[in-house]
């Protein structure tokens, strides 16, 4: 594993961090921030410096949609080709705590996408989307029938999903996926865990 450190152009209000290993300290505007990667300093040095626009973010979406059709038949692949490969990585799913580092990841994939079977993406509601040109997020919610761990009914699903991506050699890159089953109002009592 390397350790390469990187400046970024930040927003003036940015202020202070330091959260779980990633440490970053604003100085006139530019952050120097610690990242863990499998690309040697000598790659990230020869990466050209590149920005991505808010229409290649729409074409990578798309193509996450085409994916998430295909994760909810049992094919986690074509999801696997759009996240980042770098140990700080993560994802959250209805189905477990949230992983991190691509070989967490990936085996989280594995069992979320064995457990659906013959799935209908029915739409994507996009609630927000934004766009700089270090990261990106989009926040959806997903919705699908699917047959859900052996049930041989379909059943609806709606999923509020957050997915935050970054540039990585020329494309955007999920580097976290949050999804869970709370797309409508729930009663505070909800939260409490018995």
């Amino acid at each position: 594993m390397t350790v390469v450190l990187a400046q970024v152009r930040l927003p003036a209000t940015l202020h202070t961090a330091a959260v779980d290993g990633w440490q970053s300290r604003r100085r006139q505007n530019v952050a120097c921030i610690r990242v863990s990667s499998h690309e040697t300093e000598e790659e990230v040095s020869e990466m050209p410096e590149e920005t991505l626009s808010a229409g290649e973010l729409s074409n990578v979406v798309a193509q996450y949609h085409s994916a998430a059709a295909e994760f909810i038949k049992g094919n986690p692949e074509p999801y696997k080709q759009l996240f980042s490969q770098r140990d700080d990585v993560t994802l959250g799913n209805p189905f477990g705590p949230v992983g991190q580092g691509w070989e967490e990841v990936t085996g989280i994939m594995d069992r979320a996408s064995a457990l659906y079977r013959d799935g209908q993406i029915t739409g994507f509601e996009n609630v927000s989307t934004y766009v700089t040109p270090e990261l990106a997020y989009i926040v959806e919610v997903e919705r699908f029938s699917v047959k859900i761990s052996g049930s041989e009914q379909l059943s609806q699903v709606a999923l509020r999903t957050t997915s935050i991506f970054r540039p990585e050699r020329g494309a955007w890159r999920i580097v976290h996926r949050h999804a869970d089953p709370i797309a409508s109002a729930r009663p505070p009592e909800s939260v409490i865990q018995k």
